[in-house]
């Protein structure tokens, strides 16, 4: 008797979104290909004609999900424009908004051990989500006399790693639940503190 779940041609998908449905219930590592399979109700072989295990589902998850992340990051900037400021800080709360809306991606993208390195495809698209940032930071210095003006990309490494902080402390349950301010609040007065700093926006 045929399995329900899915129809013909559509194997592939449903598997990737019931993997993305348990990493979001038991991370990236606490289930196996067997409950893979039966999420997607198909059977335990069936996985096997589109991936070679469970890292390769997730690195296709991973993928997707740097795909939806530059998406959102490229539509932040470029609906903020002309304020090269406004543009900057969409893009952090882009990343902020991203985390919340697609959880098994961002798990899968940044807390699985999926190599980006390894993979030229999932290379590409991350460098693209991180261009977006990169880009955005360019334009809020460009003011700024050349020998006096930040790195671009050390900007944009930083507040990578500051929204990525604040995604993992404040926006994702516990300890957040517990923070007298938004993750928002944070990461924008964060990014303030930051520039102003560094002299690219007034104090």
């Amino acid at each position: 008797m045929a399995r329900k779940g899915y129809h013909h041609g559509n194997l592939k998908e449903a598997l990737i979104k019931a993997t993305i449905a348990l990493i979001e219930d038991k991370g990236p590592t606490g289930f196996t290909m067997a409950e893979a399979a039966k999420a997607a109700n198909v059977s335990a072989a069936a996985p096997y004609r589109h991936f070679s295990g469970r890292d390769e589902i997730i690195e296709e998850i991973a993928r997707q999900g740097f795909e939806i992340f530059a998406d959102l990051m490229e539509y932040a900037h470029r609906k903020s424009q002309p304020s090269a400021l406004a543009a900057f800080e969409a893009t952090g709360r882009a990343y902020l908004a991203f985390a919340r809306k697609y959880p098994g991606h961002y798990i899968a993208m940044f807390e699985s051990g999926v190599k980006i390195t390894a993979n030229p495809d999932l290379t590409a698209v991350a460098n693209r989500a991180m261009n977006v940032l990169t880009q955005a930071a360019e334009d809020l210095c460009k003011h700024l006399p050349s020998d006096k003006r930040p790195p671009a990309t050390m900007i944009s490494q930083h507040i990578w790693a500051m929204s990525h902080g604040v995604v993992e402390l404040f926006a994702r349950g516990e300890p957040g639940a517990r923070s007298p301010f938004s993750p928002e609040d944070l990461l924008e007065s964060g990014m303030g503190v930051y520039l102003r700093g560094l002299g690219v926006i007034e104090k």
